[in-house]
């Protein structure tokens, strides 16, 4: 099954963001994304493409100013508009928005012309300081244009427990992270927060810590050190908050982007729940242990319960589904 996946996935990603505007041959390929080469910096990537550093960071999603050979960057394009090309088409062919193309080019209206020329802006990310706030849908785009130089074996799965369902409001999603942030910092002692994604009710997602930084937490330095973790907002030990839908279509979402971005095949060595992991001793002890010894965390609700069992029964096999249903459909 992995090898498959691996094999699919090679090949798509190797064309998945050559993207082909409309009324476009496949020998011209114009494309809108730059790969980022040793020596590159923000401000020669900006003034190469006449935009400022700070729109550079918005729109790819940047949390620092540090860049890595490979990630791939959304950068505006000069556009020259094809027999039968339409906004929608052009924003959707280069990660842009209808609007934000009218505006940047002056247009009353949607109605184009063939050798037009537009400057087409790639669309803004929704930011707080390091936060990244995104819809699942966003954040494929975001996660396979970022390039991860460490090691990735383990995907964390853990539920806030508090804050819970009552304390989402629906619009409060960087209060919240902001909220966890400081707890971690300042009541922990950490050097940040300590997951790098956060999943919510109404089914957004957020990168917090960069995935090139370890986690931190309570799981413990093994499942850290080679690990992403994945933090679900909400109380879901039995008998408190029901998972939205939303929220469960994003958590198999995210978690199948991951397996296959980092090669992943999902079982209890690739994907963890933090109730496996001894509190104490922090090695991994998964269902072998006596409860006082391990938090119920990701919740004893979570997609059928925490134990091995449930996750084999219930999680992965969703997770593996959506894999193929991503790959199939690339």
């Amino acid at each position: 099954m992995r090898e498959k996946f691996l094999l699919i996935f090679g090949i798509i990603f190797s064309l998945f963001f050559l993207t082909i505007p409309p009324g476009h041959t496949a020998e011209i390929r114009p494309s809108n994304i730059y790969v980022v080469r040793a020596g590159d910096s923000l401000p020669a990537i900006a003034d190469k493409y006449n935009i400022s550093i700070e729109e550079l960071k918005v729109t790819n999603g940047l949390q620092s100013d540090v860049l890595i050979a490979g990630q791939k960057l959304w950068v505006p394009i000069m556009y020259e508009v094809r027999s039968g090309d339409t906004l929608v088409d052009i924003s959707s062919a280069f990660h842009a928005s209808v609007e934000t193309i009218k505006v940047v080019n002056g247009l009353s209206s949607e109605q184009l012309y063939a050798g037009q020329i537009l400057k087409v802006t790639p669309k803004k990310m929704t930011m707080q300081g390091q936060h990244i706030l995104m819809t699942k849908e966003e954040f494929k785009e975001w996660l396979f244009n970022t390039h991860v130089n460490r090691d990735i074996r383990l995907i964390q799965q853990h539920h806030t427990w508090l804050p819970s369902y009552k304390h989402f409001t629906g619009s409060n999603h960087f209060q919240m992270l902001m909220g966890m942030e400081n707890h971690h910092k300042k009541t922990m002692g950490w050097k940040n927060i300590a997951q790098n994604i956060t999943t919510f009710p109404d089914g957004k997602v957020a990168v917090s810590r960069p995935l090139n930084i370890i986690p931190e937490g309570t799981i413990g330095p093994k499942a850290n050190s080679v690990g992403i973790a994945i933090e679900h907002v909400g109380n879901f030990d039995s008998g408190h908050d029901v998972m939205t839908k939303e929220q469960q279509e994003t958590i198999i979402y995210i978690n199948a982007l991951l397996c296959i971005k980092f090669g992943l095949t999902p079982s209890i060595d690739s994907i963890t729940y933090h109730h496996w992991w001894h509190m104490k001793t922090k090695e991994r002890v998964l269902d072998a242990t006596a409860s006082y010894n391990v938090k119920s965390c990701p919740g004893t609700g979570f997609f059928g319960g925490n134990s091995t069992t449930s996750a084999k029964t219930h999680f992965y096999p969703l997770i593996t589904d959506k894999m193929e249903e991503i790959l199939e459909t690339e």
